[in-house]
């Protein structure tokens, strides 16, 4: 049976290391697995990705949150759908409730229109389980202290980042069938952990 298992959290909460560690165990599993995220799943994901989170210049709200629904759509129609209908695990960096999350909340649009606008461009595909990554913005500041540069959503100030942090919690409040919330602080071994006890039952059913 296939699985589709996405991550979700804010900046430097871990999202990438542990979609790459679950891969790895969900392979010893014997599972066939496709790791994917957005943007950027897709050569035209990867043009997305350049003109939302490195353009130069600003972009109007409603217009990054057009591009990012376009590349969903492509994603999920071109990697996503073939993966789950194949049977394989796919899990994924980010998805729509990052939308609703970083669009809705964090660029003050409408957030219901911004999740209806996502669930038309994926024909109405949610997750299996959708783990969130919970961390204090300032904890994931003080991680990003090493780099030299940032992207458009990173470099956003405080509040900005606090409103996508209590977005993200308001989803998982609301589906708790879907969602695992995981300490972002707590180290990484008990996090993956933690996720690999929620994704043993998907793998039985």
């Amino acid at each position: 049976m296939s699985v589709f298992i996405t991550l979700e959290g804010g900046d430097a909460a871990g999202k990438s290391t542990q979609a790459a560690a679950l891969e790895s165990w969900l392979v010893e599993q014997g599972r066939s697995v496709v790791r994917t995220r957005e943007p950027g799943g897709t050569d035209l994901g990867v043009a997305v990705r350049e003109l939302v989170l490195h353009r130069k210049g600003p972009v109007a709200p409603r217009a990054e949150a057009l591009l990012y629904a376009a590349d969903r759509a492509h994603h999920v129609a071109t990697v996503v759908r073939p993966a789950l209908e194949r049977g394989d695990v796919v899990v994924q960096d980010r998805y729509l409730d990052s939308s609703t999350a970083y669009q809705g909340a964090g660029r003050v649009l409408d957030a219901d229109e911004v999740r209806r606008l996502s669930l038309w461009a994926v024909e109405g595909l949610l997750p299996d389980l959708t783990v969130l990554i919970d961390l204090d913005p300032r904890v994931g500041r003080q991680r990003r202290s090493d780099r030299t540069a940032y992207d458009r959503l990173e470099a956003e100030q405080d509040d900005f980042h606090d409103r996508v942090r209590a977005a993200f919690l308001d989803l998982a409040a609301g589906e708790p069938d879907r969602f695992l919330v995981v300490d972002g602080e707590l180290p990484a071994g008990q996090v993956q952990a933690a996720i690999r006890e929620a994704v043993r039952p998907l793998l039985r059913r």
